[in-house]
């Protein structure tokens, strides 16, 4: 369910923590993690919280989508995984998107396509569709990722949510 600020502080009651001080912690304990398995829960965490559009502004004033784009830069899988979730549900508000073109970004979701963990393509793909945009679309529709695109839309029988994210991308972006 979304938050806004009343709903917020019926949530956390007079002695609750502010969802600010909250997602700094975080951003700290991530920073301040030693072992992957801390730091993988930690991002799987902060993902989460970014679906919310009342956590956008934290986000960026605490730079958790530049923390996404370096879990996506990690050798390990996991963290990957949840940096790019983090980026696709962090995406959908024009300013994260910015934000996330603006600190190269498109390179590192474009790279996920090749994942072999389903959800990382997943996530590649419906950040993609929320990437694209007139100030993008040179950069994210070279031949190559429109090809991988076109490859994972003609996947339907073999996974449906590749197909389906894939199909939505070509629609709105490729073939209109």
């Amino acid at each position: 369910m979304f938050t806004n600020a009343q709903r917020q502080v019926e949530r956390t009651g007079r002695s609750g923590t502010p969802r600010d001080k909250y997602l700094q912690d975080l951003v700290t304990q991530f920073q301040n993690a030693t072992d992957e398995e801390s730091k993988e829960k930690i991002v799987a965490n902060l993902a989460n919280f970014a679906y919310d559009p009342f956590n956008y502004a934290f986000m960026r004033q605490l730079n958790v989508l530049e923390l996404f784009l370096d879990c996506i830069t990690e050798p390990n899988e996991r963290l990957v995984e949840f940096g790019i979730g983090g980026v696709c549900n962090s995406c959908v508000d024009p300013a994260n998107a910015s934000v996330i073109v603006q600190c190269g970004g498109i390179p590192l979701v474009i790279q996920c396509l090749s994942s072999p963990v389903r959800n990382t393509v997943t996530y590649a793909l419906g950040a993609l569709y929320y990437l694209c945009n007139p100030s993008s679309k040179k950069e994210i529709l070279k031949p190559d990722v429109v090809r991988i695109i076109r490859e994972y839309a003609a996947a339907g029988a073999v996974n449906t949510s590749f197909s389906n994210m894939a199909n939505a991308f070509l629609d709105k972006h490729v073939d209109s």
